[in-house]
């Protein structure tokens, strides 16, 4: 059974679902393509941790191997420290994540710009720090093909991960770069509250700048490390529908993600959790994605 108490389907996944190695973070790189593959997924969303561990040669070789698409890398960023020995060696590691992304065939670099530097109050000086890293990295990005795709992250992160809150100001951290160098990423989990959302949303797509649709739920009341507060889709109060039609009216044709922090999802088996999230996709977003078929971004 499932930490929800309902047990595991054996559906095969939509064609345009993407299994986000985050909700299984406990599986290594080898052990989370088995589990997409045995699961009837096409698709999957690597992080850097799990490729670094059997090396990007041996990483590249097996998602070779594996016939999966990736849908995105995870994860870059962290580019707020005033120190600038520490901010150098922020712009080095992104550097090589873009590497990373186009060694293993990931269109996408995810962002996650970084919160506050310790003892700062300073949110403007912190976003314009973003700003600078995306000028600095944006040559290398257009070299490898690889588009950085910024995260704006819920509010309550802004402190100590993203002192980008809403995708408007996603947006206008993009808007100096060609939309195939900077991209953002809609997330529901971050973005469900926002007043602005379709608006913005509409102005992503028409930028051509939605560079990945990642969904998972929220629910309450929140765990006390709130970075662990994601549910699979339908368990919480979020309306997949509305924002789902948003993103795809804008002619979006990537994988959508299903990326899950929880603890007892993490501790949960890993072929149940991944059963689990194609039939939770199936129910609450399928039924939003009409006709439209996976792009192979």
């Amino acid at each position: 059974m499932t930490p929800t108490g309902r047990a595991a389907s054996s559906a095969t996944p939509h064609a345009r679902l993407s299994l986000n190695q985050a909700t299984i973070k406990y599986a290594s790189l080898p052990r989370a393509l088995d589990a997409a593959v045995q699961a009837g997924y096409q698709s999957i969303g690597l992080w850097r941790e799990p490729i670094a561990e059997v090396g990007l040669a041996t990483a590249a070789r097996l998602v070779h191997e594996s016939g999966l698409r990736v849908s995105s890398l995870c994860r870059g960023g962290f580019f707020t420290a005033t120190d600038p020995a520490a901010r150098r060696l922020s712009i080095d590691d992104n550097r090589r994540a873009l590497d990373e992304a186009e060694a293993i065939g990931a269109p996408a670099l995810v962002l996650v710009v970084g919160g506050l530097p310790e003892g700062s109050r300073d949110l403007v000086g912190a976003r314009a720090a973003v700003a600078e890293a995306l000028a600095e990295l944006a040559p290398h990005a257009a070299s490898v093909g690889v588009t950085l795709a910024v995260e704006p992250l819920h509010p309550m992160y802004a402190s100590d991960r993203a002192v980008v809150s809403t995708l408007g100001q996603a947006l206008d951290l993009a808007e100096p770069f060609d939309p195939a160098i900077v991209g953002v990423v809609v997330d529901t989990f971050h973005v469900w509250w926002d007043p602005s959302l379709e608006a913005d949303v509409a102005r992503a797509g028409a930028a051509g700048r939605i560079a990945s649709y990642q969904v998972c739920d929220w629910k309450t009341p929140l765990p006390l490390d709130v970075l662990l507060a994601r549910h699979y889709p339908g368990d919480g109060v979020i309306d997949f529908g509305r924002i789902t039609e948003a993103v795809l009216s804008t002619g979006y044709d990537g994988d959508i993600e299903v990326e899950i922090f929880n603890q007892a999802i993490w501790d949960d088996d890993v072929d149940t959790v991944a059963a689990r999230v194609a039939d939770a996709f199936a129910s609450a977003v399928v039924p939003h994605l009409g006709s439209a078929v996976a792009g192979g971004r």
